[in-house]
């Protein structure tokens, strides 16, 4: 198999399985993932008293993945291009369709606002104008595997393309550049010092993009964070990352947080998706970000071979195929 074809299977395959391990710690402190789920070394299932993820199975994905996989058919289908309105009525029908399932992990704020705007009749341009979540950045994967980092101004153009109904702002189209660029740039060979500088350079691209909100500098707040990692103590990174980067919705806490848990296990995938499941916040989200970016930087060699059969079996996932859809646009 080319090497970039493992890279680009393995950034997807990250997603899943970064989302799977964070489903039942999502909106818990760290404490009391500490509590009840001890050290993260596997797949669990969700109390039953989750507020989002409850019944769910170990393994089991969340709105992170299928919107990603959403964002992929769409690419796919619309030959590399995004057609925003037809995205925001794909965004209904899947909460539409994961409402009928049973499932309380549906739209985001950001998201679910501005599309409905947009079915309201407002334009695409100004529905995404108060998105600064991290919905934009933890659907963005296949934009990084259908799209080269050797011109980051035309990424983050697709980029933007992919973030603008529901998340047109600079923070917003910052974070998600960021998590693209180190995608695209791993698929291309890149090590991970090497995807963390393509982020960092993306998401200064990005900030200029999109409507203005008062917001932390997403590319400088990447790398302060990683500044903070310490591969010798790394519990004394990740408490840093928890109690001053910050794992909640806010694309400036969260994406610098992915960054800065790679960079505490830059040799280790499988741990740094366990070590940002166990933090809490919006835990599934900063571990499927951090999935996807060691995916692409080590290949499918960095998660267990189970982990990836795992969650194939539980979500009835065939992800190989897509990749191969968005890697011929590239």
């Amino acid at each position: 198999m080319p090497a970039s074809r493992d890279r680009a299977i393995a950034a997807l395959y990250g997603v899943a399985i970064g989302d799977a391990l964070g489903m039942p710690t999502q909106l818990m402190s760290r404490a009391a993932v500490a509590e009840r789920h001890g050290r993260l070394s596997g797949f669990e299932a969700a109390d039953a008293h989750h507020p989002l993820a409850a019944g769910m199975a170990a393994g089991s994905i969340t709105d992170d993945t299928e919107q990603a996989l959403l964002l992929a058919g769409m690419l796919i289908d619309g030959a590399g291009r995004i057609d925003p309105r037809q995205f925001a009525r794909a965004l209904v029908s899947w909460e539409n369709d994961m409402r009928g399932r049973g499932s309380l992990d549906l739209l985001g704020p950001s998201t679910k606002r501005a599309v409905e705007a947009v079915l309201g009749g407002e334009s695409v341009e100004a529905a995404g104008r108060f998105g600064t979540t991290n919905g934009a950045a933890m659907r963005v994967t296949p934009v990084g595997i259908a799209v080269s980092a050797t011109d980051l101004e035309v990424l983050v153009d697709r980029v933007e393309e992919a973030s603008l109904v529901s998340h047109n702002t600079g923070v917003a189209i910052a974070g998600a550049s960021a998590v693209a660029a180190a995608v695209s740039a791993g698929i291309d060979g890149a090590n991970l010092e090497a995807a963390f500088e393509a982020a960092i350079a993306a998401a200064a691209i990005g900030r200029q993009r999109g409507y203005w909100v008062a917001a932390a500098d997403v590319s400088r707040r990447i790398r302060w964070a990683i500044g903070l990692a310490d591969q010798s103590d790394s519990e004394r990174s990740l408490t840093d990352i928890y109690e001053l980067v910050g794992t909640s919705l806010a694309t400036q806490e969260s994406v610098p947080a992915a960054f800065a848990i790679l960079a505490t296990f830059p040799d280790d995938p499988w741990r740094a998706c366990l070590a940002a499941a166990s933090l809490g916040g919006d835990s599934d989200t900063v571990a499927a970000m951090v999935g996807a970016v060691a995916g692409a930087t080590h290949g499918t060699a960095g998660f267990p071979r189970e982990a990836r059969a795992t969650v194939d079996r539980v979500n009835g996932l065939h992800l190989e195929p897509i990749v191969d859809g968005l890697l011929a646009l590239r």
